[in-house]
């Protein structure tokens, strides 16, 4: 059971991915702000609509106290005794932080959490490995993009890597709401930071290959307000759907991307709590299309809200579009009820799961092809250790945009596919596999100039 859940957290990570894309490209009303412009005066202080600084200060303490739950929250990769690791140590000097004076203390509303925070205990894995140093002398800084809360820029280190800095957008929704409610500008970035901070520590726990990596954060002075945060992570490339189903079906039901695997990129508005409820009524889940209602359990949770969201999401952004468009045939009534079935979360994550692994066990060993490959009139003559260089046609979709590269079970299939493709005269069988083991064929127009080539053969249209 774990690891089929750990198995889901991974494979449902894509709609996290999207929604994070989904911010950060189409966030309206946002731009880069831009070194050493001030963003303006602040609004003078008043009492706000719910209790002015009062109410801010309970605000910051909650989302404080919300990083140290996650902080403590028990052992993760690289925890272990006897040694206590901590996920940022502020201390001046210390590892992966290089201050360039000590943190000095600032005015916060009555009750709020001193900021920086200090290092919460039992942090796991080793600390960030970058800090302000390393962002001394970054080049080709480049604005990507906004969400709600963060601004994200593309930079080029000192040694030549690209990362991504996040950091909170000063012309952001987040920041600009709260200060036009309470008026306190450094109360709010604080308020804001400390949503940062959470998806710091998350992404310093989460440590999976579809997890972003954080490489590391630093803390300084910016425009007017002091130790602002920013976080270095690896940097990807936005998800685009067009460029999804221009791939093939198999990469698809992986959801692998090119150059590289699919990750979440953002954490700070992720839960691990369910929702708190006294009763059904509390457990609505709103989608722009439908809602859900879910029960409420005796102990006062919205019972398994968390997962119901999750397997919608990936729903409405990945599974309609993704999984039956152009898939085999024999196995599109087994994804079209995977598809119904997350639609009306009638199934659970594990369930959800149990079936698309029936699906890669029938398409990996070959057995959707039963009764759909029958036996093919034409003879196909084998060359082997020979290729076709030239001599290509496209077709889709492909591995390679400029001929027509598929998967094959087997020989078998190769035949039939070029038997269905009108242009194909020829198919040449490399010594490559894709992810399920399943071998890649070029298929040809012709063979008249076939060369030597010791990882290929080449099988020809026998005359007549």
């Amino acid at each position: 059971m774990r690891r089929r859940r750990a198995a889901v957290a991974a494979g449902f990570c894509a709609s996290f991915l999207l929604g994070s894309v989904l911010n950060v490209l189409f966030a309206p009303g946002s731009e880069p702000p831009r070194p050493g412009q001030s963003p303006g005066p602040s609004p003078a202080p008043g009492p706000g609509r719910r209790g002015g600084r009062g109410e801010l200060a309970r605000q910051i303490r909650a989302r404080y106290e919300e990083v140290q739950r996650y902080s403590r929250g028990g052992p993760g990769p690289g925890a272990g005794r006897p040694e206590r690791r901590r996920l940022m140590d502020l201390a001046p000097g210390g590892p992966g932080l290089q201050r360039p004076r000590p943190p000095r203390a600032r005015p916060l509303p009555d009750g709020a959490p001193g900021w920086p925070p200090a290092p919460g205990p039992g942090s796991p894995g080793p600390g960030p490995r970058l800090g302000c140093a390393a962002l001394r002398n970054v080049s080709g800084a480049q604005y990507l993009g906004s969400g709600y809360t963060k601004a994200v820029y593309r930079v080029r280190l000192p040694g030549g890597a690209a990362v991504a800095l996040k950091a909170v957008d000063f012309s952001g929704h987040d920041l600009g709401s709260c200060v036009r409610e309470f008026g306190a500008r450094r109360g709010c970035y604080r308020l804001a930071a400390h949503k940062l901070l959470k998806e710091m520590v998350l992404l310093e726990r989460l440590r999976h290959p579809n997890v972003l990596q954080l490489y590391g954060y630093c803390y300084q002075d910016s425009e007017d307000i002091p130790d602002t945060l920013t976080t270095i992570t690896e940097l990807g490339a936005p998800v685009e759907m067009i460029q999804l189903l221009q791939t093939s079906w198999e990469d698809r039901f992986r959801f692998v991307l090119v150059d590289g695997e699919l990750k979440v990129t953002d954490l700070d508005d992720a839960r691990v709590e369910e929702t708190p409820c006294t009763g059904n009524a509390d457990c609505i889940l709103e989608f722009p299309a439908r809602n859900f209602t879910l029960p409420c359990s005796a102990q006062g949770w919205c019972e398994a809200m968390n997962e119901k969201r999750n397997l919608y999401n990936a729903y409405r952004f990945f599974f309609t579009y993704l999984l039956p468009h152009s898939a085999p045939p024999s196995l599109r009534p087994l994804l079209d009820s995977i598809v119904n079935a997350t639609g009306e979360l009638a199934w659970g994550v594990d369930e959800t799961l149990a079936q698309l692994e029936k699906v890669l066990h029938l398409y990996r060993s070959g057995q959707y092809l039963q009764n759909s490959t029958a036996g093919s009139q034409a003879e196909y003559q084998r060359l082997p250790d020979s290729t076709i260089p030239q001599e290509d046609y496209r077709c889709w979709p492909s591995y390679h945009h400029g001929g027509c590269l598929l998967s094959v079970f087997n020989l078998a299939e190769a035949v039939d596919i070029c038997e269905n493709h009108a242009q194909c005269q020829a198919f040449v069988v490399t010594n490559q596999t894709t992810w399920t083991g399943r071998q890649l064929v070029f298929f040809k127009t012709g063979w008249s100039h076939v060369v030597p080539d010791p990882s290929k053969t080449t099988y020809v249209r026998a005359s007549g």
